[in-house]
């Protein structure tokens, strides 16, 4: 039935999206091996934005023919799905609801994140599962493990950096130095086929894309970062950087707020890794909506603690839950949902669900 189920969406998706994102990895690949420039202006809104070291990563996939390459790079995805799904549900400490219940429940309220990101091949799963397997190898003891697999993620999307700062206040120097040694590791690899100063040309090439791609971006109304959340608000300008800044030091805060609470929680570590994986898409310019599917932890975390909040904040998450998952075009139609976007719901939403968390660790839930 699963793989009946993943063939249709499969050809669902080669009618509509066509994996346009993993022709963007497929391409740098082929540069890879061509010894080619990454990237490329040319390429317009599917220029390459990732560090070099992903460019070798995927070169595999560059190797066979289009057709071939697109039916592999859709299953490993759904494969890690799957895994994802699965590392949200494992690594939940004293879960309260049943697995089974507590799945379907991610499926329905993420689901459209999960067909976007198969959709355009992207990935952010791949992300979540690297991440999440970080968390699992910490709570087995193995910090050093851990922390060379944070620093493994940022070459998979470069915003895992959010998580260096509080793996060396949590998992100490050990995991630290391991990830700045796959970091340090990874960004000279390119090397080897560039030559230094080929590397050094790539890595200035991939700061000026990241940056000079990032305002065009903030007018898309899948856009659901702070940043144009500011801009939709007030109008593009420093205004709305600034305001953007002071947001983003504002959810630094609430992780922050998290972490210092974390004596009333035995397990603690789940709930701020979820609060962190939450809150990416919101500080990351590059924000698109479906990058919410990193919110996986975060929304088994409060399912599973639903009861136990005070009214209110069970009336704040319920709607969080709903604006996040049910923000559709094919729902609200193409004025209400182009209305809905203008006023960044999906946006409030998700930071509604961050303060749920902090709520949570307050109340010593989590």
């Amino acid at each position: 039935m699963a793989a009946a189920l993943a063939a249709a969406v499969y050809a669902g998706i080669r009618v509509k999206r066509d994996l346009v994102d993993f022709e963007v990895y497929r391409t740098a690949g082929a540069r890879v091996l061509a010894r080619a420039p990454l990237y490329r202006p040319e390429d317009g809104h599917y220029q390459f934005k990732y560090l070099p070291a992903f460019a070798l990563a995927v070169t595999p996939v560059a190797l066979l023919d289009v057709e071939p390459a697109r039916a592999v790079w859709f299953a490993f995805s759904a494969v890690l799905l799957v895994v994802f799904v699965r590392q949200s549900l494992r690594g939940l400490p004293d879960r309260r609801t049943s697995t089974t219940r507590l799945a379907w429940l991610v499926a329905l309220l993420l689901g459209r994140f999960f067909l976007q990101e198969l959709a355009l091949g992207q990935t952010n799963l791949l992300l979540g599962v690297v991440l999440l397997s970080a968390l699992l190898s910490a709570a087995r003891g193995h910090r050093v493990a851990a922390g060379a697999l944070v620093g493994a993620a940022i070459f998979v999307k470069p915003y895992a950096a959010i998580f260096v700062p509080w793996l060396a206040a949590t998992w100490g120097a050990a995991a630290l130095g391991a990830s700045l040694a796959v970091v340090g590791v990874g960004l000279v690899v390119p090397a080897s086929v560039y030559g230094w100063a080929g590397n050094l040309a790539l890595l200035g090439a991939w700061f000026d894309t990241v940056t000079a791609t990032t305002a065009p971006n903030l007018a898309f109304p899948e856009n659901i970062s702070l940043a144009a959340m500011w801009a939709r608000w007030i109008g593009p300008g420093s205004a709305a950087s600034w305001l953007a800044l002071a947001s983003g030091a504002g959810l630094g805060g609430l992780a922050l707020t998290a972490w210092l609470g974390r004596r009333r929680a035995a397990r603690a570590d789940y709930l701020e890794f979820a609060l962190l994986l939450l809150i990416i898409p919101l500080i990351s310019p590059q924000g698109w909506d479906y990058v919410l599917l990193l919110g996986a932890p975060a929304v088994v975390l409060v399912l599973d603690r639903f009861g136990t909040l005070p009214r209110a904040w069970r009336g704040v998450a319920a709607a969080a839950l709903f604006v996040m998952g049910f923000t559709i075009f094919d729902l609200w139609g193409r004025a209400t949902y182009a209305r809905l976007m203008s006023w960044s719901v999906v946006s409030v939403a998700a930071i509604a669900l961050a303060l749920v968390l902090v709520e949570l660790r307050r109340l010593g839930r989590a």
